[in-house]
């Protein structure tokens, strides 16, 4: 009985609840209150993923059809019926050449997602068989205070995935070692929010194609003679700049609204500025401040596509702006990967904010 409660605990922990209440429905321990949630919790969610992949079935046939008609009439009104019939018969083979490039079935997008799997395990396949090879080469260059050989192939669309997260959280630390500081001394003196608060009025909507261009004058120019990877350097402090304010705004009001009673708590106490912030006015704060953070790790996912796409960072969004720009017959389906991937990821770091967050809060947080 004791090993049962304890496993659902940790079912319940990692967030698969509802296999408890499978165990519940196929034992007879269900009520009927809990088949109810059960149907809004697991029936209702998984038959709506059936309906939203029909309905993009359906709606990529329908494109299918309407972008095949236009290059058969097309070639018929500029050809000839010979022509139009040549056409209709190479869109009928499958050949690839002639194909209506639009939007893909669900089937050509999870196509294009094994065919991803399958060039990484083959880039994998050369970057050791590479490390292999240049091992002893690389050894002596190190002993001699050289640089290694590095492998300069194309990087597979993990590998990439990969770039773009480690890209995003140096961007979100950055962000926090700025945003959190500063929000508290601001947070700290009515004096300081009124005298900084139109600066944060005026950065805060900024784009983050100008914070790019903004931190590559200046990375540029200090990283000149530097062997440093200055693309990442560029991407993450953008990130970081462009996320930053959802911290900083909320941290000053967090510690702005701080209960009066513990600040006078803690004048009783004798506590010091730094102890007053670190054992009163912090941990009072931190449901507003994670509740920034979690925001500022949000915008720093979203606004990462644009600013790789144009530091030419080799990530997420340089992989998607190649294959827009590649026009290949599979490269709509591999965008929409890509679109999944990040939306995926979007949400799953979102999940890890808020479980941090209710788990050093006070105030549980809803999973919105």
């Amino acid at each position: 009985m004791k090993q049962s409660i304890t496993l659902d605990r940790v079912t319940k922990f990692m967030g698969l609840g509802f296999l408890i209440t499978l165990k519940s429905l196929f034992t007879g321990d269900l009520d009927k209150e809990g088949f109810r949630n059960f149907l809004r919790k697991v029936v209702v969610p998984i038959a709506s993923i059936f309906l939203f992949i029909g309905l993009w079935h359906m709606g990529a046939k329908s494109l299918y059809n309407i972008e095949a008609e236009y290059k058969i009439e097309k070639a018929l009104t500029e050809q000839g019926q010979e022509a139009a019939d040549a056409m209709k018969a190479c869109i009928a083979s499958g050949d690839v050449s002639c194909q209506p490039n639009t939007l893909p079935s669900p089937a050509q997008v999870w196509e294009s997602y094994k065919s991803l799997l399958r060039d990484h395990q083959i880039i994998s396949a050369d970057k050791a068989a590479f490390a292999e090879k240049t091992a002893v080469i690389n050894a002596k260059r190190i002993a001699e205070g050289k640089d290694p050989i590095t492998y300069t192939g194309r990087p597979s669309f993990v590998d990439q995935i990969l770039t773009s997260l480690k890209t995003v959280f140096a961007g979100f630390l950055l962000a926090l070692v700025i945003a959190v500081p500063i929000g508290v001394i601001i947070g700290l003196s009515k004096t300081l929010r009124s005298s900084v608060n139109w600066l944060i009025q005026i950065f805060k909507p900024v784009s983050p194609v100008v914070w790019l261009l903004l931190v590559f004058m200046i990375v540029k120019t200090m990283t000149k003679d530097s062997n440093s990877d200055s693309a990442f350097i560029i991407s993450f402090i953008s990130v970081g700049l462009c996320s930053m304010w959802a911290t900083l705004v909320n941290t000053a009001m967090g510690v702005a609204s701080v209960d009066k009673d513990y600040i006078n708590v803690a004048k009783v106490l004798k506590l010091g500025p730094v102890q007053k912030v670190f054992k009163v006015i912090l941990p009072s704060s931190l449901p507003l401040i994670f509740t920034g953070l979690r925001i500022t790790l949000s915008v720093a996912w979203m606004v990462l596509i644009a600013i790789e796409l144009l530091a030419q960072s080799p990530g997420l969004g340089s992989f998607v702006w190649e294959e827009f720009q590649n026009g290949a017959i599979d490269s709509n389906s591999k965008i929409i990967v890509a679109m999944f991937v990040i939306g995926g990821i979007g949400f799953l770091l979102d999940r890890i904010m808020l479980t941090i967050q209710n788990t050093v809060s006070f105030n549980k947080t809803s999973g919105i």
